[in-house]
């Protein structure tokens, strides 16, 4: 059953969590170095015949995929692409049988592309487009080892033809030896050792292939938990080397973000009758998404939130259901935007439904993602009084599952900004699909909640650089910010590519957007972009993409949306150079 809700317009306080530890710099790469992508440049070494061989064996292999796509229910591509580029929707069964497909053929996937004798392929997803183009995204494993930083995505086409290939690296898997030096006991506490979390412990040490480097060796993937410096739960994964115990890389699992936590007025949420009787807040249409009462807790689900007579909340924050009114809208809307945008169901693409927690420890200023739980989280604010559960907030944590789903983009250096700033951009587009009065859609993260005391907003898409810390275009130094202000240079562009350069007023709102080279940059409507973003994050992308790689993946998805010629390819161009990537 679907409710009128009213909640509170006023807007509550939030601050974002900038842990400068989400940052580390790899122990083999220097400043500047950058991990480069290849996401349409894909080539097979070899004879002309040996080419033509391993071609035909990916025919075979993709023409398998494809038939399991065209015998699953799916929906038609949106009808404003000019092209059949748009992803169509897969129901779970669909989508299942795609994935089950392209696993029996990927160790013939494998041979094609010339990967070696110990290296097998994994398929965590397959999206297929309008026109028949099949996008298969693999992890890689050497000797039965993870590689980290070894994803791939193919692209084929609807004949059979190979495409290209997005790799995460373009080293060859290969390691000496898989006997390792260090013990798992000694990688453990070498990683706790690094994380440097209150609370920390790290049950298991698993033996990997680390790739992401210049050149792969054995390692161990040690995933420390315990409590960062602001209350936020902690899931560090530290990736220490197998030979001397030294870390080569880190980063934090545990995805937060900011939001307006505006209260949205009267709002509809989905809810689902009782059978014991009343109502639980299970939003049954979209995936089963629940939300739980913390209660002040900082582990588990907490608990269901009923209701006797299926009215939510009084718009204060002295009802406790005020809070789990506004993170299941949020969650709702969010389900919508990306359904109504891409043809997306659930965040997972499988019809699943996160789940969301209110009311998480005492007075925690911040919400965060967990994708180990699949579920948003959110504290209650400076002195309880400001439930951080909004629109915004939603938009922003869910996208990151959308992320993790996806490209898995690693959360530090220039793939973090490019995390962080997926996030902002869906969450932005999130407030402006939603069309809701009391918080029109804006280019400003924050802009509610005077988290400076002046009236400014935490963020700016327009010209990021506006809150102290953001950086508008690339350098080399961006990626060893924190990733909250790394995302800055991708807001950037985003803005620039939606809406073009210069003053304009945007629903009320002012904005002034520089170029680094002083050029003009005609936008081409948040829609599109948002279409360009969403392709290359989901077909281009991979964990290791950085700043030139997001220029490579969202050219490519502009030539597949729009044509090569197309002014959103020329738009999408300009505008990065614009940000400095070039």
């Amino acid at each position: 059953m679907r409710v009128e809700v009213p909640l509170s317009p006023d807007p509550p306080h939030l601050c974002i969590s900038c842990d400068p530890t989400c940052v580390s710099t790899p122990r083999d790469q220097s400043e500047g170095d950058r991990v480069r992508q290849q996401p349409h440049a894909a080539r097979t070494s070899g004879t002309p015949r040996k080419t033509a061989v391993r071609a035909a064996a990916l025919v075979g292999s993709a023409a398998m995929v494809v038939l399991a796509l065209q015998n699953g229910p799916a929906n038609a591509a949106p009808a404003s692409h000019p092209s059949g580029a748009a992803a169509v929707a897969l129901n779970a069964p669909a989508r299942a049988a795609a994935i089950k497909s392209a696993q029996q053929h990927a160790d013939g996937a494998a041979r094609t592309l010339g990967l070696g004798a110990k290296e097998k392929l994994v398929v965590q997803d397959v999206v297929e487009d309008a026109d028949g183009t099949v996008h298969t995204r693999y992890e890689r494993t050497y000797a039965g080892l993870p590689v980290l930083g070894g994803d791939l995505v193919t692209h084929v086409a609807k004949n059979g033809a190979l495409k290209g290939v997005s790799k995460a690296t373009k080293a060859r898997i290969s390691v000496p030896t898989t006997a390792a030096a260090v013990s798992p006991a000694s990688a453990r506490k070498a990683a706790v050792k690094a994380a440097g979390t209150a609370e920390a412990s790290a049950s298991t040490a698993r033996k990997v292939v680390w790739a992401a480097g210049a050149k792969p060796v054995l390692a161990y993937e040690s995933v420390v938990k315990g409590v960062q410096h602001d209350g936020t739960p902690s899931e560090r994964h530290v990736i220490t080397d197998a030979t001397d115990g030294k870390e080569l890389y880190s980063y934090e699992a545990i995805d937060t973000g900011t939001g307006t936590s505006q209260y949205s007025g009267k709002v509809t949420i989905g809810t689902t009758a009782s059978a014991s009787g009343g109502y639980d807040l299970i939003d049954s249409g979209r995936g089963g998404h629940t939300t739980y009462d913390l209660n002040g807790g900082t582990s588990g689900t907490g608990t269901l939130f009923h209701d006797a007579d299926d009215i939510w909340g009084d718009g204060t924050v002295n009802n406790r259901q005020t809070a789990a009114v506004d993170a299941a809208y949020g969650a709702a809307v969010t389900w919508d935007f990306y359904k109504s945008a891409f043809n997306r169901n659930g965040i997972a693409g499988d019809g699943r439904a996160a789940y969301s927690r209110v009311h998480y420890g005492n007075a925690y200023v911040n919400a965060f993602w967990d994708d180990s739980c699949f579920c948003m989280t959110y504290g209650d604010g400076t002195n309880n009084t400001d439930p951080l559960t909004s629109l915004d907030v939603a938009g922003h944590e869910m996208s990151h599952g959308l992320t993790a789903a996806t490209a898995g983009l690693k959360y530090s250096r220039e793939s973090g900004g490019l995390n962080e700033a997926t996030s902002d951009i869906f969450g932005t587009s999130v407030e402006f699909f939603a069309n809701n009065p009391a918080d029109p859609g804006d280019y400003l993260i924050g802009e509610k909640i005077d988290i400076n005391g002046d009236g400014t907003p935490l963020r700016y898409m327009d010209k990021p650089s506006k809150d102290g810390n953001s950086a508008d275009y690339w350098s080399r130094r961006v990626g060893h910010l924190n990733v909250h202000y790394s995302s800055g240079v991708a807001n950037h562009f985003f803005y620039l590519l939606s809406e073009g350069s210069g003053a304009k007023t945007i629903n009320g709102v002012s904005y002034n957007s520089p170029t680094y080279d002083g050029s003009t940059v005609t936008g081409i409507g948040r829609d599109k972009a948002d279409q360009i973003w969403y392709k290359a994050l989901t077909t281009y992308f991979t964990s290791s993409t950085d700043y030139a790689g997001a220029r490579s993946g969202t050219l490519q998805a502009a030539a597949d949306l729009y044509g090569s010629g197309s002014a959103e390819y020329k738009a999408v161009a300009a505008a990065w150079t614009a940000v400095n990537v070039n």
